[in-house]
């Protein structure tokens, strides 16, 4: 009976590739590119490290290349010349971002500003956080925050003299301590704060978290 069900599938997977190859479709002037896999497309030639493997595919196909991620068609600009098309040129074509689980999930779908599509609402949120957090006035009003997070850094450091330390996390923390305190007014990272929501390791291990979820090569996109 399970022979039967996995003869099944393979049968329908084979007929549903056929179908596909031989219905009309538009033909596209995509860029040169290594040819995909069915269902996976070019997922075997991104590595571990994805830019490394995308750097090394457009030293063989140009500077400008079409790549399938599994289902999805991804094109890559890989110099100066090609970058300026797609954020300057045609920025309008290619300013909206890709339906994610990613922007789903984390970004309340996908109203966070990071994963919102091009349009009325990503250009007011854009807008009011020009407006609110990176104008001149307020980036001036900002900065006794920056000089109190940077003197505190220096002490932390010096505390630990003498023993490896681990910069990223250092750097991590006072990243977030600026932020924080410039979004929501307060310290999130600080171990002597009263009745905190969240500990200040388990914030960290959030938004680590959060910023892995937001950074991985999507497959499923």
């Amino acid at each position: 009976m399970e022979t039967q069900f996995w003869f099944s599938c393979l049968a329908l997977t084979v007929f549903v590739y056929f179908l596909t190859k031989t219905l009309p479709r538009e033909k596209l002037n995509l860029p040169p590119g290594p040819r995909p896999w069915p269902v996976i497309g070019n997922l075997n030639h991104i590595g571990a490290l994805p830019h490394r493997s995308i750097h090394a595919l457009a030293q063989k196909y140009g500077p400008l290349i079409h790549l399938k991620f599994g289902s999805a068609s991804v094109v890559v600009g890989s110099n100066v010349e090609m970058a300026k098309v797609f954020l300057k040129t045609m920025d309008v074509n290619f300013a909206s971002r890709p339906v994610t689980a990613a922007g789903k999930y984390t970004g309340y779908e996908y109203k966070d500003i990071t994963w919102a599509p091009y349009g009325p609402y990503w250009r007011q949120a854009r807008r009011m956080c020009l407006m609110e957090l990176f104008s001149a006035k307020r980036l001036e009003s900002y900065e006794y925050i920056r000089v109190e997070e940077m003197n505190s850094l220096l002490k932390n450091m010096f505390k630990t003299c003498g023993k490896p330390i681990l910069v990223k996390d250092y750097l991590s923390t006072v990243t977030l301590n600026v932020i924080s305190r410039m979004v929501l007014g307060k310290r999130y990272l600080d171990k002597d704060i009263e009745n905190p929501v969240v500990a200040p390791q388990e914030f960290k291990t959030m938004l680590d978290e959060l910023f892995l979820l937001n950074g991985v090569l999507n497959v499923g996109m």
